[in-house]
C-alpha cells in the first residue's frame, strides 16, 4: 500500500505493489484465491487499513496487517527486495 517510490527503494521480498488510492480498482489480486492469507503492509498502517476495507469488499477473506508495516520490517534487519 506504499507509494511506488517507497516499493521501489525497498519492499518484503515477494510482496505485490498495490498503492492505496487504487485498492477499490486494482485488478492485480485477480488470480489470487479469496480465501488465502493476504499480508498488508504500508510504511506505519494509516494506509493499509483503506487497502484492507477495500480487499474486504472485494471479499478476501483472511487479511491481516503486517505487524509494525514496513518500519518494524526495516528496524528489524530484514531482507529487503529492490
Amino acid at each position: 500500500m506504499r507509494s511506488t517510490a517507497e516499493y521501489e527503494a525497498g519492499h518484503v521480498p515477494g510482496a505485490i505493489h498495490i498503492p492505496f488510492w487504487s485498492a477499490f480498482t486494482s485488478d492485480k489480486l485477480v488470480a489470487v484465491d479469496k480465501d488465502s492469507s493476504i499480508i498488508i503492509y504500508c510504511a506505519h498502517g494509516p494506509r493499509a487499513g483503506i487497502a484492507k476495507l477495500a480487499f474486504s469488499w472485494d471479499g478476501f477473506n483472511d487479511l491481516q496487517y503486517l505487524r509494525g508495516h514496513m518500519t518494524a520490517w526495516n528496524d528489524m534487519g530484514l531482507p529487503i527486495a529492490k
